[in-house]
Order: structure tokens, then sequence, then C-alpha cells
């Protein structure tokens, strides 16, 4: 069983791991990464302890190739564009 449901809202993307990650109580980090995500795995381990968590999200979110995610319920911009200025 779960140990807890999280939105990936609730949860925060770490650049140096490259994966979501959410506190776990042992004092470590639940993670599951994108490409995961992709798949349609949805359990997010601590790879300290034996806990793990449900990750609710729309897989649609991630099947996107523009390279846009949802974090914060913010959408990244794919990159900033050059505007010409009359």
């Amino acid at each position: 069983m779960s140990y807890d449901d999280v939105e990936i809202e609730d949860m925060e993307w770490n650049d140096e791991i490259q994966a979501f990650t959410y506190p776990c109580p042992c004092g470590d980090l639940f993670q599951i990464t994108k490409e995961e995500l992709k798949i349609g795995e949805e359990i997010a381990r601590c790879p300290s302890c034996s806990l793990y968590i449900t990750v609710i999200y729309n897989i649609e979110d991630f099947l996107d190739d523009n390279k846009t995610t949802k974090k914060n319920n913010i959408m990244e911009p794919k990159q900033q564009q050059p505007v010409a200025v009359a």
C-alpha cells in the first residue's frame, strides 16, 4: 500500500537529479522522472527506505513532445524567441 497519494503539482522539479521530488518521512526524497511518467509509471520511490507514494497526474501532460512541463501549475516557456521591433 502506498504511503500517500500526492498531486504532481505538489512535487518539486530537481534539476540536479532530473526528477520530481517530494519529502519522505525518513528525511530523503521520493523521486520520479519525466521518462517514468511518460510511460505511465505512477509510483515515486524513496531511495533510502521502503516507502513509496502514488503520484496523481495527467499522462497527456508528459506525452507532449514540445518540451513543456507543468510545474506548480505554471507552464514553462519552450524558449524565448527574438522579437523584431519596427
